[in-house]
């Protein structure tokens, strides 16, 4: 770490942590400033810009809830939105630090510390500051520039306040380990966040790998996690490495989490806990060191309560939990990414460029788009396929309107099967993709209702 990264501001009530920390930070940053008094915050910020703020979560009025910490967390991103804050805490407040990064902070440190994780902690804060930064033009430069590989969010269209957001939570959670459980509806692009988390972090040198929980078998689930050894079961021809060891140093992004069984669940919980596998066949265990990225559209806090998730690994996974918005809550988005697929369909198919008239993108505007962005894709590819004009108008989008606006059953067969489907479609196109409304008038539970999802391929 360099001196002239900046300056450091400590806020304990307790002496000794103050002065442990001046005599070990005083060698790593260009000044050092130590204050007991949580009151005199106000007074140190007018006086001074700094780089990085460490403030105690409780002090001597309040030792115990960590409302003291919250507070003055609050008045410091008053003043300052793009403070770099990292709490100090004991061991028995994690819950509460977790909580403080999602209200603002940058990170959180643990007392007693280890002097080289609280100087690689600041080192990260520092690097974190740069993320924000660069998130908050990332798409600007998308969208000027196409792509960007130095960027994490390059290939994430996005301007709206549910974005921005978004952004902002990535650049502070991703330079951590922390694991992380991406929550959204189908078509939102979780994956495409998995990898920006991934790029924005300290592993982005190393690999990403993914796994679909939800297209790999109960019987197979061990073999392609944790590997197996060669004449295990009958196709074991030769020694293979599972996603753990094949994502070791790097990122492992599981998928669909929420369509694991309860059997699984435990298997998965004990590789997590122990941070080490057992290929099939062996005995041996294998240390493995990875970043953990999970990610689902299933109610698992539901299905926690319905006995259909274990709770003790909803918690191991979700140290830091990020909903992604769906399309209809960030409309103001949906002309860029129609303008910007529109692009990638005319050069991919060689035609002239087009354009989307105005009337034609408040249409779009419109619609409530229960597949998301995936669905939005789709429907401008089509369009850009099938139209003979070189400006895209309503009509382009003619079978959109017949799926929001027609109010009759259309029942080609009376399968019961393609009955269904239909009439899932039918309640989740009436309440605008509302998966609560609609599972409550198909009298399902939320989960009944995503299985059937997952089972029409919706």
């Amino acid at each position: 770490m360099n001196k002239e990264l900046g300056k450091i501001l400590v806020i304990d009530d307790n002496e000794d942590i103050l002065l442990a920390a001046k005599l070990l930070l005083k060698k790593h940053a260009h000044f050092v400033q130590t204050e007991y008094n949580p009151q005199k915050i106000p007074f140190l910020l007018n006086q001074e810009k700094y780089d990085i703020i460490l403030l105690d979560m409780n002090f001597t009025k309040d030792t115990a809830t960590g409302k003291e910490g919250f507070y003055w967390l609050e008045q410091i991103l008053e003043r300052d939105p793009s403070a770099a804050v990292i709490m100090i805490t004991a061991y028995g407040d994690v819950e509460m630090a977790v909580r403080a990064l999602k209200e603002g902070a940058t990170d959180f440190v643990l007392k007693p510390w280890q002097n080289e994780k609280l100087v690689a902690t600041i080192e990260n804060a520092i690097q974190s500051k740069k993320a924000m930064k660069a998130g908050s033009s990332a798409t600007k430069e998308a969208k000027k520039e196409g792509k960007n590989a130095d960027n994490p969010f390059a290939s994430i269209i996005g301007t709206s306040e549910p974005m921005q957001n978004l952004f902002t939570i990535i650049s502070k959670v991703a330079l951590t380990d922390a694991n992380i459980l991406v929550l959204g509806e189908n078509g939102t692009g979780k994956e495409l966040i998995a990898r920006a988390i991934h790029q924005a972090s300290l592993r982005k040198d190393k690999i990403f790998v993914s796994a679909d929980m939800g297209a790999i078998t109960e019987t197979l689930f061990e073999s392609e996690l944790f590997g197996h050894k060669k004449g295990s079961f009958t196709d074991a021809k030769e020694d293979r490495a599972g996603r753990f060891e094949a994502a070791n140093g790097g990122t492992l992004f599981l998928d669909e989490i929420g369509n694991l069984s309860m059997s699984l669940q435990s298997k998965l919980l004990t590789t997590l806990q122990r941070r080490e596998v057992i290929r099939v066949g062996s005995n041996q265990p294998v240390s493995v060191d990875i970043r953990l990225i999970c990610a689902t559209n299933m109610p698992l806090y539901e299905m926690v309560e319905d006995g259909e998730f274990r709770q003790d690994l909803l918690y191991r996974i979700n140290t830091v939990e990020l909903r992604l918005p769906s399309l209809r809550e960030r409309e103001e988005d949906i002309p860029l990414l129609a303008n910007y697929y529109v692009r990638i369909y005319c050069e991919k198919y060689k035609m002239p460029m087009k354009n989307i008239a105005a009337n034609t993108l408040k249409k779009l505007q419109k619609y409530h788009w229960p597949g998301n962005i995936r669905e939005l894709q789709h429907a401008i590819e089509r369009a850009v396929i099938m139209s003979d004009d070189v400006v895209l108008q309503p009509g382009d989008f003619l079978f959109l309107l017949q799926k929001e606006e027609s109010s009759e059953m259309d029942i080609q067969d009376f399968n019961l099967e393609s009955v269904e489907k239909l009439v899932i479609q039918k309640a989740i196109s009436k309440h605008g993709g509302n998966i609560s409304k609609a599972a409550k008038e198909l009298g399902l539970t939320r989960a009944s209702l995503y299985r059937r999802l997952e089972k029409h391929g919706l």
